[in-house]
């Protein structure tokens, strides 16, 4: 095998039991790995973030069923591409033969119109389609192609993966398996990896290339050491994605306007989707704003459609107006952690009764039964409101939106103190 094959390539698994990671999926008992050896599989979309083995998933589903195998890349594959490969499955069909796999990495990329292009196809069974994603498949894939597929989401790889890793590329490259390697520490490579089995790899190869000796010892010391010598090999896209936007989402939320306008225009440099930056001050204005400015939200999701509708050059403007507002406005996590809470709660009391005050009662039964029966009703009485409960019994008296510290909140906590004397008269 040839050295100047990156590490991470010649170290691909040819078989499920060479695959690190993703256990719940691939292990004997993982649901998808059920699928695959019934050698029925439909068209599925891999969702996970990078470095987790999304690509060598699909190499492996295709050896296993023994499938003719075809990749596309979003990023530089068009529609004329796609209708290509459609034109050599039909060619290469015969009889009951099962349909070639179409593997189309980073397939939030394609636009509207060539995700469209593979409905037909994926239909009549003329290939079954794997699709890699790092986003959320529901936000950036066509609904009725979303329809046609099965979701699998893989996780980050956890430490222990990652060291087993690490024994493996010791053990069985060919290169590495001659030198004399001890993994003396490894939290270093564990950290500036991020769970990212392919950048692990490349670490481990920058730190073996720099040595002159054949005997070779790994500490965190070295790793930092020769990560800050060879920054840009160590990252080679120029750009740490999911780096950058935590600075910026923590900028925000730290009300630091002139970092959020950096880390901004480190996205907007680097080439990010305009889209995938829109997102996330969404979700911020609700998560980390919320109730304490109700129009966060409101500009954020106006910033969204404006963004969709201008796109790059000038949507730049639109992102800094809407970082800066938000990065300064007042914060609140409350409905966060009040959601937090309910799910919590559901999950530790079960399915709990509905009173019966105020179930729905659309037949005479259920009115004989009580549905319904003393609900009153809120319109009819002074300010809209009557004292009523609304919550399972075991569950009465608990308080699960706690409004917070700001202005706009504290209003909200008179308010209800004044209703609720017994829950919010604190």
């Amino acid at each position: 095998m040839n050295i100047s094959i990156p590490l991470a390539e010649r170290l691909r698994p040819k078989t499920f039991d060479d695959y690190i990671g993703q256990k719940h999926l691939i292990g004997q008992k993982g649901i998808l790995r059920k699928i695959v050896d019934s050698k029925n599989i439909p068209s599925i979309i891999l969702w996970g973030p990078p470095g987790v083995g999304k690509t060598t998933l699909a190499h492996l589903i295709s050896l296993h069923l023994n499938r003719p195998f075809y990749t596309l890349s979003a990023i530089n594959s068009g529609v004329k591409d796609v209708r290509d490969v459609f034109e050599k499955a039909k060619n290469q069909k015969f009889f009951d033969t099962p349909p070639p796999i179409l593997f189309i990495d980073e397939i939030h990329r394609f636009s509207k119109s060539q995700q469209d292009s593979l409905l037909g196809a994926v239909e009549q069974g003329i290939v079954t389609l794997i699709g890699a994603t790092t986003e959320n498949p529901s936000f950036e894939v066509i609904s009725p192609l979303l329809s046609r597929c099965q979701i699998y989401t893989l996780k980050h790889l956890e430490k222990e993966e990652l060291n087993d890793l690490l024994k493996q590329a010791i053990g069985k490259d060919f290169h590495l398996k001659t030198l004399n390697i001890k993994l003396e520490e490894t939290d270093a490579m564990l950290r500036y990896s991020g769970g990212d089995a392919r950048k692990l790899l490349n670490i481990l190869e920058l730190i073996v290339s720099s040595e002159e000796s054949n005997d070779i010892i790994i500490t965190n010391e070295k790793v930092v050491e020769k990560i800050q010598e060879n920054i840009a090999t160590y990252d080679k896209n120029g750009e740490n994605h999911y780096d950058i936007i935590s600075a910026f989402i923590k900028s925000i939320r730290g009300s630091d306007p002139n970092a959020a306008v950096y880390w901004l225009a480190r996205m907007i440099e680097g080439g990010e989707d305009v889209k995938f930056i829109a997102r996330r001050l969404v979700i911020l204005a609700s998560e980390d704003i919320g109730l304490a400015n109700p129009n966060a939200l409101l500009l954020a999701t106006n910033c969204f459609q404006a963004v969709n509708m201008i796109g790059y050059p000038e949507s730049r403007i639109i992102l800094s107006q809407t970082a800066i507002y938000l990065a300064t406005s007042p914060k609140s996590n409350s409905a966060y952690q009040a959601i937090n809470d309910a799910q919590k709660l559901v999950k530790e009391t079960g399915d709990l009764p509905v009173p019966l005050n105020i179930r729905n009662a659309p037949t005479k039964l259920m009115k004989d039964l009580g549905y319904g029966k003393g609900y009153k009703y809120a319109h009819s009485y002074e300010n809209n409101f009557v004292e009523e409960e609304f919550l399972p019994e075991q569950i009465r008296t608990k308080i699960i939106y706690n409004p917070q510290n700001n202005s706009k909140e504290k209003e909200i906590r008179e308010k209800l103190s004044k209703f609720w004397k017994d829950k919010y008269d604190y």
